[in-house]
């Protein structure tokens, strides 16, 4: 996969990372998910759809709320360790493989369609409107991101400082506190009705942290075996050295909530 201006349009596959992802980045905190039930929103039998699932973590961890979820991933790996995991947890949801541009439901079929830690990958000029027509009238998009703050935090910090040394492109670096991004147009098929960022403490192991690292796009997704040997060693040996066995990394969470213009 090629994002125009992400990596200095260097090439990158979740699916390379889909037995880290589905180990190490199931960290959302409850307050995430609290958030998006106090806004009444994928629960209590509505109709989800989840893009850029991933490993499915989002319906996964909402199943037991009540949605009905479906759940789409670029990556077929993801999708395989998504439904692996459901399938072992009891949960009937649906997940498939497929460019969110291509993801093609009838009119008026999803009450909330999810996009988590994902909307910069998508070519708006597609998915606005089409994830306008999949919603009903009343229904509501979500972006929803959560990232570490290197500046803030010496362990965030130092890591990226590993990661740059061996993917210099890397572009996923230098985070702060900001909102979401929320591309214009959508703004053409949807109202923005809030937007807002909150700071969590994520709880880590030293082998967690390293595999959720692992697991992120300027490693795991996009450097060579080779390379991913050298910053494994250079990696663990920075958290032997600077962390203790359990510790907290310092994040935060954007989330902003769309209306659907019906």
């Amino acid at each position: 996969m090629v994002v125009k201006g992400i990596d200095a349009d260097k090439a990158f596959d979740w699916g390379k990372t889909s037995e880290d992802y589905a180990k190490f980045r199931d960290i959302y905190p409850q307050e995430f998910y609290d958030y998006i039930l106090n806004l009444g929103l994928c629960k209590d039998g509505q109709n989800v759809l989840d893009l850029g699932t991933g490993t499915g973590v989002l319906p996964r961890n909402m199943y037991k709320y009540g949605a009905n979820w479906t759940g789409a991933d670029i990556a077929e790996n993801q999708i395989e360790q998504a439904k692996r995991l459901a399938e072992e947890a009891g949960m009937d949801i649906e997940f498939f493989t497929s460019r969110s541009e291509e993801v093609s439901f009838p009119d008026n079929t999803f009450d909330v369609i999810t996009a988590c830690q994902c909307i910069w990958y998508f070519d708006h000029d597609i998915t606005a409107p089409n994830f306008a027509k999949m919603l009903k009238s009343g229904g509501k998009f979500l972006i929803l991101y959560m990232g570490w703050l290197p500046f803030e935090d010496e362990i965030a910090g130092k890591s990226e400082e590993i990661i740059l040394k061996y993917n210099p492109t890397w572009t996923g670096c230098g985070d702060t506190v900001h909102p979401v991004l929320v591309p214009d147009r959508y703004l053409e098929y949807f109202d923005l009705r809030s937007r807002e960022e909150f700071r969590v403490d994520i709880p880590f192991t030293r082998e967690g942290w390293h595999g959720r690292m692992r697991a992120c796009r300027g490693v795991g997704a996009s450097m060579s075996p080779e390379t991913i040997a050298k910053w494994d060693d250079e990696h663990m040996k920075m958290l032997e050295e600077n962390a203790s066995e359990k510790f907290l990394v310092k994040h935060y969470v954007s989330i902003a909530v769309l209306d659907v213009k019906k």
